[in-house]
């Protein structure tokens, strides 16, 4: 994909009509992603990010709802320009790699805010009642509210490659590790095919990886 620096030049206030349609905002904010390079150091750490369900319930069992979760990453990503680039959807929590270009509590306002909103949403379209009054509590002054996540995720920096490398290694092998599958690729919610440059014709959640500026073997 090839920017286009004519919408990049225009300041944002000027961004209006059909010249300068949400889908022309959206192609932009997919090019700055595509064309941005990024090495791991004390300066620009990476982020490893692992969310837990509310109680270990297991959320996201079947595929439609890790379905939900990929597609809410999907958006999450584009939508603030944040760079994954390895990821695991379990049963009861998510792994994820991402870049450093914002803080970690924006990253996770992103990613697990729009992934909450989407499950409860798919939740109460379907008439799952009793998945959601599992997710719900009650709140004296807001009325009844549910929660997807919980509140506490864990996050830390990576500031190498070789560290970045053993958390890759540990994404991937998560569900092998659980009993799910006995070979990494057989796990369909996992970036671990893209990883191996053998990639589905579609991915549930499309990668960053090859933005990776890699230092030179010594």
């Amino acid at each position: 994909m090839i920017c286009d620096v004519r919408f990049a030049a225009v300041p944002p206030a000027k961004r209006k009509g059909s010249a300068f349609s949400e889908i022309g905002k959206l192609d932009l904010r997919l090019c700055r992603l595509r064309n941005t390079m990024v090495r791991i150091s004390r300066d620009t750490p990476f982020y490893y990010l692992t969310s837990v369900t509310k109680d270990r319930l297991p959320i996201f069992r079947t595929d439609k709802v890790k379905n939900v979760v990929a597609d809410a990453f999907a958006e999450a990503r584009i939508s603030a320009q944040i760079l994954i680039f390895a990821y695991v959807i379990m049963p009861d929590h998510t792994h994820l790699i991402t870049d450093g270009s914002r803080t970690i509590s924006e990253v996770l306002r992103y990613l697990n805010g729009i992934s909450a909103k989407r499950i409860i949403d798919y939740l109460k379209e379907n008439n799952y009642e009793t998945s959601l009054k599992k997710l719900g509590q009650e709140q004296k002054e807001r009325g009844y509210k549910h929660s997807v996540w919980q509140h506490h995720p864990d996050a830390f920096r990576l500031t190498a490659e070789d560290t970045l490398m053993q958390k890759v290694s540990y994404i991937h092998q998560n569900p092998v590790r659980a009993g799910f599958v006995e070979r990494a690729d057989d796990y369909l919610y996992s970036s671990t095919r893209i990883w191996r440059n053998t990639p589905l014709e579609k991915e549930p959640l499309e990668m960053d990886w090859k933005q990776i500026d890699w230092r030179a073997a010594a």
